[in-house]
C-alpha cells in the first residue's frame, strides 16, 4: 500500500436560478450557505445582498431558505434528477420605500423581475386598470421608448403582459388589450431602463399584497387566519381576505419572538399586555416565520439608523453614475435636436429643389411650345412663298400670252373685234391677278414680320430661361452653404466640435419618462415616519433614537412629495378613465373573491395605507384582545 494517499476533491454540483439567468458552480464539499450566497452575489455583481436569499425544496417537499451558517450538504436539499442541487435566487425581504432604499441597478432589476412575475401569477393581486399601466411599463423595459417607426400592430398581443385572471374577466380580444397598453406606452416620457423599472416598483409597492409573506395560523379559538410578515411588522388577515388586515403589530411594538413546537409566542414591548400567541400547522412553518421575523426586524432597525460607510459609498457611486447618465442623456438630446434640425433643413431643401425642378420643367415645356410655334410659322411662310412664286409664274405666263395676242391682233385685222374682247378679258384677268399678287405680297410681308417677332420671342424666352436657371443654382448653393455652416456645433464644456451629417436620413432612439408611481392616499414613507422606537435585536430591549431634519431637507422632501402627489393624482384620473372604459365589458361570473374584496375597498375609499393607519390607532392591548376574539 502506498504511503501517500491522494485526497479526493469532493464537490457539490450547484445550479442557481435567477429570473434572467442560470448559474452553475462546483461548490466545495464543506462550504457553508454564506459562501455559496457570496459566490452568487459576486458573480452577478450584487452588493445589496441583505434583501435576497437562496430558496430550495427540501427532502420532504417543503420550500425553505438556505441557512447561511450551516454547511450546504447538511441542509437536506433535494437532489434533482439532472445532477444538480437547485436553488432559486429570490428577494427574501422587501424595502419599505423602493425609491429611497434600493441603490444598485441590479438590485432594482431583480426586484422588478420578481414583482412582475408575482403579479402575472396573481401571487400579488393587482386591479385590471393597474395591470394595464404596469404592463405598459414592462413593455417600455423590454422594447425601449415608443417609436412609431419600429412599432408594429400585434407585437404585444402575443406577449405575456397581463394576469390570466384579468383577461378572463372581460370580453376583450388581445388586440383590444394591446390598444389600451399602447395608449399608456405612448404617453410615457423619455426614461432609461432603470428609471422605468423604478416607476414600476413605485406603483407595485402600493398594492395590498406586495411584500407580504402569508402563513396559515389559528388563534386560541381555532379560527383559521393568515399571518402576514412584512417589512413593517406582522399583519393578521381573515381566511378569505388577504387584502385587508384585521389587525397589525409593528416591529417597534415587538420585543421577543419564539416558538415551541406549533405554538408561536410574541412578547410585546408593553409589559402590561399579555403575550401574542398563535398556532401554525407545522414546525417547518414556525421556523420560516421566525427566520423572516428576524430578518425583517434587523432591516427595520437598520433603516432607522445612520447609513453605514458601505451604504454611503454605494449611494455616492450611484449618485455619480446617475449624474453621468443624465449628462450623457442631455448630450444625446442636444445631438438629437441638431440631427432633427438638419433633417428638417434637408427636407425643406429637398422640397425647394423639387419645386425648382417643377418650374424648370414648365419653362422647358414653354420653350418647346415656342419652338413648335416657330416651326409652324416657318412652314406657313414657306407655303406662302411657294404660292407667291406660283402666282408670279402665272402672271408672267398671262402677260406673255397678252403680248402674243397683241402681235396677232396687229396681223389679223379681221379678228380685231374678237381679239379686243379677248384683250379686255385678259386685261381684266391680269388686273385680278395683280390684285391677288399685291395681296400675296402683303401677306408675305406680314408673315415675315411675324417670323421676326417669333424669333425675337424665342431669344427672349431663351434669355429668361438661362437667367432663371442661374438664379436657381445660386439660391440652392447659398442654402447648402447655410446648412453646412449650421451643422457644426461647438460644445463649450468639452471644447469638442460635433459635426452632424446633412442631407442624410437618420433615426434615433429616445427614452420616454413617465410620472411617478400610483399613491392613492399615502406612501410607504408615511409608514416609516410613523414608526417609533425599535429594538436592536429580536430578543433584546429596543433602543430609542431621535433624528432631527433640517429645514432645508424638510423643504426638499416636501417639494418632492407635492410633485409626487400631483403626478399620482393625474395618473389616478387616467386609471379611473380606463376603469370606466372596460367596466362595460366585465364578465361578473369570472370575478374572483379578491376582485370582489378590492371593489368593496375601493367603494369604501380604503387603501393599503389608510387601513394600516386605522389599525395602528388602537392600543396594543386592544389589538391583542381583538385577535384572540377572532
Amino acid at each position: 500500500m502506498s504511503p501517500f494517499r491522494i485526497k479526493k476533491n469532493r464537490s457539490l454540483p450547484v445550479r442557481v436560478v435567477t429570473f434572467d439567468s442560470e448559474l452553475e458552480f462546483n461548490l466545495g464539499y464543506r462550504e457553508t450557505g454564506q459562501e455559496l450566497f457570496d459566490l452568487v452575489c459576486r458573480t452577478i455583481g450584487l452588493r445589496e445582498s441583505w434583501y435576497f436569499g437562496l430558496q430550495y425544496v427540501d427532502g420532504r417537499g417543503h420550500v425553505a431558505w438556505l441557512k447561511m451558517d450551516k454547511k450546504v450538504k447538511d441542509q437536506r436539499i433535494q437532489f434533482q434528477t439532472n445532477g444538480f442541487y437547485v436553488f432559486n435566487f429570490y428577494a427574501k425581504y422587501f424595502p419599505e420605500n423602493v425609491s429611497e432604499e434600493l441603490i444598485q441597478e441590479i438590485t432594482q432589476h431583480l426586484f422588478f423581475l420578481q414583482v412582475k412575475q408575482s403579479i402575472l401569477s396573481m401571487d400579488i393581486y393587482c386591479r385590471p386598470e393597474a395591470s394595464v399601466l404596469l404592463a405598459s411599463y414592462a413593455v417600455h423595459v423590454q422594447y425601449g421608448p415608443y417609436d412609431y417607426e419600429t412599432y408594429k400592430d400585434g407585437m404585444l398581443a402575443s406577449a405575456d403582459l397581463l394576469p390570466k385572471k384579468v383577461t378572463d374577466q372581460y370580453q376583450m380580444t388581445p388586440e383590444m388589450w394591446e390598444e389600451r397598453i399602447k395608449t399608456w406606452y405612448m404617453d410615457h416620457e423619455p426614461m432609461t431602463r432603470d428609471e422605468v423599472e423604478m416607476e414600476y416598483l413605485k406603483i407595485a409597492q402600493d398594492l395590498d399584497m406586495y411584500g407580504v409573506n402569508y402563513f396559515p395560523i389559528t388563534n386560541k379559538n381555532k379560527t383559521k387566519l393568515w399571518l402576514g410578515v412584512t417589512a413593517i411588522g406582522l399583519n393578521i388577515y381573515e381566511e378569505n381576505n388577504k387584502l385587508s388586515p384585521r389587525t397589525t403589530f409593528q416591529w417597534n411594538e415587538i420585543r421577543h419572538v419564539s416558538f415551541d413546537d406549533k405554538k408561536f409566542t410574541i412578547r410585546l414591548v408593553d409589559t402590561k399586555v399579555s403575550n401574542f400567541i398563535f398556532y401554525s400547522q407545522d414546525l417547518h412553518i414556525n421556523k420560516m416565520i421566525l427566520d423572516l421575523c428576524k430578518g425583517n426586524h434587523d432591516l427595520y432597525m437598520r433603516r432607522r439608523k445612520p447609513d453605514t460607510m458601505e451604504i454611503q459609498q454605494m449611494k455616492a457611486q450611484a449618485k455619480e453614475e446617475k449624474q453621468r447618465r443624465q449628462q450623457e442623456r442631455a448630450k444625446f438630446l442636444r445631438e438629437k435636436k441638431l440631427r432633427e434640425k438638419a433633417e428638417r433643413d434637408r427636407y425643406e431643401l429637398q422640397k425647394r429643389y423639387e419645386h425648382l425642378q417643377e418650374e424648370m420643367r414648365m419653362a422647358n415645356d414653354a420653350l418647346r411650345r415656342s419652338e413648335e410655334t416657330k416651326e409652324l410659322y416657318f412652314e406657313k411662310s414657306r407655303v406662302n412663298e411657294e404660292q407667291m412664286q406660283l402666282t408670279e409664274c402665272k402672271a408672267h405666263h398671262f402677260k406673255t400670252e397678252m403680248d402674243r395676242l397683241r402681235e396677232r391682233q396687229m396681223k389679223i385685222e379681221h379678228e380685231k373685234i374678237d381679239l379686243e374682247k379677248k384683250i379686255r378679258d385678259a386685261d381684266f384677268y391680269v388686273h385680278q391677278l395683280t390684285l391677288e399678287k399685291d395681296k400675296r405680297e402683303a401677306e408675305a410681308e406680314k408673315l415675315k414680320k411675324e417670323l421676326q417677332c417669333a424669333q425675337l420671342a424665342e431669344r427672349e424666352a431663351t434669355a429668361r430661361l438661362l437667367n432663371f436657371i442661374n438664379q436657381g443654382r445660386k439660391t440652392s448653393t447659398d442654402s447648402l452653404m447655410a446648412v453646412s455652416g449650421n451643422n457644426v456645433v461647438v460644445v463649450s464644456a468639452t471644447n469638442t466640435a460635433i459635426s452632424t451629417p446633412s442631407l442624410t436620413n437618420s433615426s434615433s432612439t429616445i427614452d420616454i419618462e413617465t410620472a411617478g408611481g400610483v399613491d392613492l392616499t399615502a406612501s410607504n414613507h408615511d409608514l416609516a415616519s410613523n414608526a417609533n422606537d425599535a429594538s436592536s435585536d429580536i430578543t433584546d430591549d429596543f433602543e430609542t433614537k431621535e433624528f432631527v431634519l433640517t429645514d432645508d431637507k424638510l423643504e426638499q422632501i416636501t417639494n418632492i412629495r407635492l410633485e409626487y402627489l400631483k403626478k399620482s393624482k393625474q395618473m389616478e384620473n387616467q386609471l379611473q378613465t380606463l376603469r370606466s372604459q372596460i367596466e362595460l365589458l366585465k364578465i361578473e361570473e369570472n370575478q374572483s373573491n379578491l376582485d370582489i374584496l378590492s371593489d368593496a375597498l375601493m367603494k369604501a375609499g380604503e387603501t393599503k395605507y389608510s387601513t394600516l393607519k386605522k389599525l395602528k390607532s388602537g392600543s396594543t392591548k386592544a389589538r391583542v384582545a381583538f385577535f384572540e376574539e377572532l
